[in-house]
C-alpha cells in the first residue's frame, strides 16, 4: 500500500469554511455497500486500500462470540458492547472492562493496551489529571479485555495475546477476512495504536463487514451471522458503552434509533451499517483529521435518504459544524463537498 495508491481518485469530502469562504479541503474515500459486497455508490476509489484501526473492533471480537464466550462466561449486554468499544474512560467503561477481567481470572496488569489520557476530558471540556492512567481507562481496554477473555477460555497463552502468531490474533485474521470477504493472507498488517494487529482492506470490503454486521440477527443458523447478531444487538442496546459523552459516535447511534450503527477509527476512518436498507457505509479522510467526519457522514445519510425531521432535530448542527476560536466565537463552519455516485459514473 502506497501513498499514491491510496491517495489515486481522491475526492474533496468536506471544505472548511472561514466565515464564507473555503479555507481548507479535506479529501477521500467513501464507500457504500451491501452485503454481498456490490457498490452501490461511491465518492472517489471504493475500492483505496485503507488501514481499518478501530472500525475492526466488532471484528475483532467475532472469534470469542461466535465460541459463545461472552455467554459462558456471564457477560452483560453493556459488557459486550464495550468489546467492541473505543470508549472515554468514564467509570462505567473502567467498571464494564474491570468485570470482563474478573470473570476470566486476569488483571489490568496483564492488559498491553498501554495507557492514555481518557477521551472523557477532550469530549466534555474537563481539565484532565495528572498521569499516570490505568490501562482501563484506555478506549480499548474493552476490547484488549475481551481478546484475554477469548485465550482464558480457549486455553491459550494470556502472555503477549498481541503477537500476529498467537493463535486468537490468527482467529481474528480469519474472522475478518470470512466478514469482510477478502481473502485472509492478502490483508496487509500493521500495529495498531493500542499494540494489537490491525489490517489494511478495501475500503469497499470494510463497508461489506458492516452491512453485514448491521443486518446480521442474533438468532440465525449461520454461527458467524448468529455472534454478529449478539455483538450488533449489544452496540445498538448500549451505544453509551461503544464511545461516551458527548462522542459523535453515540450522537449518530443516539439519532439513528437503532437502525445506525457508527464505529469510529483513527486517522480518519469511519464505518457505519444501516439496518433498515442492508447497507454498510465506509469512509477515509486522507489527511487523518477527524473534523469533517461529522459532516460527511450527514451528507451520506441525507443523500440515501435516511434523515427525516426527527433525526435532523436530534443531529441538530451535527451535519454543519460551527468552528469556534480560543474565546468561543464562530469563524466558520464545514460542509460536505461530495454527491455520492453508481460506481463508474
Amino acid at each position: 500500500m502506497s501513498s499514491h495508491s491510496v491517495a489515486r481518485a481522491a475526492a474533496p469530502l468536506a471544505e472548511i469554511l472561514r466565515g464564507d469562504t473555503v479555507e481548507s479541503v479535506h479529501l477521500g474515500h467513501v464507500a457504500v455497500v451491501d452485503a454481498a459486497g456490490h457498490v452501490l455508490y461511491a465518492a472517489g476509489d471504493p475500492h483505496a486500500e485503507v488501514y481499518t484501526r478501530s472500525t475492526l473492533k466488532p471484528f475483532q471480537a467475532l472469534p470469542f462470540a461466535r465460541a459463545g464466550g461472552p455467554g459462558q462466561m456471564g457477560f452483560s449486554a453493556a459488557q459486550v458492547a464495550l468489546l467492541c468499544a473505543s470508549h472515554s474512560g468514564e467509570p462505567m467503561h473502567v467498571a464494564g472492562a474491570g468485570g470482563i477481567l474478573q470473570r476470566c481470572g486476569c488483571t489490568e496488569a496483564d492488559l498491553l493496551c498501554g495507557t492514555h489520557e481518557p477521551y472523557f476530558y477532550e469530549a466534555t471540556g474537563a481539565f484532565p489529571p495528572p498521569p499516570p492512567y490505568s490501562p482501563l481507562a484506555h478506549n480499548c481496554s474493552g476490547k484488549h479485555s475481551g481478546m484475554l477473555a477469548c485465550c482464558v477460555m480457549h486455553g491459550w497463552p494470556t502472555r503477549d495475546y498481541v503477537l500476529p502468531g498467537h493463535p486468537l490474533q490468527q482467529a481474528i485474521r480469519g474472522a475478518v477476512a470470512g466478514a469482510c470477504g477478502v481473502d485472509a493472507g492478502s490483508m496487509p498488517e500493521g500495529i495498531d495504536g493500542c499494540s494489537a494487529p490491525n489490517y489494511a482492506l478495501p475500503l469497499a470490503a470494510l463497508a461489506r463487514g458492516y452491512a453485514r454486521l448491521g443486518s446480521a440477527r442474533a438468532d440465525a443458523g449461520d454461527a458467524d451471522e448468529a455472534a454478529l447478531g449478539r455483538l450488533a444487538d449489544a452496540m445498538r442496546a448500549h451505544p453509551e458503552m461503544v464511545s461516551g459523552e458527548r462522542r459523535d459516535d453515540l450522537a449518530l447511534a443516539v439519532a439513528g434509533r437503532g437502525d445506525w450503527l457508527p464505529k469510529a477509527g483513527a486517522e480518519g476512518v469511519q464505518a457505519l451499517a444501516i439496518r433498515s436498507r442492508g447497507l454498510g457505509v465506509a469512509v477515509k479522510v486522507l489527511d487523518g483529521n477527524k473534523r469533517s467526519i461529522p459532516t460527511i457522514i450527514v451528507a451520506i445519510l441525507d443523500q440515501l435518504g435516511l434523515i427525516g425531521p426527527e433525526q435532523r432535530m436530534a443531529l441538530g448542527t451535527f451535519g454543519r459544524q460551527p468552528l469556534r476560536n480560543l474565546r468561543g466565537t464562530v469563524t466558520g463552519h464545514t460542509r460536505a463537498a461530495f454527491a455520492l455516485q453508481p460506481p463508474g459514473v
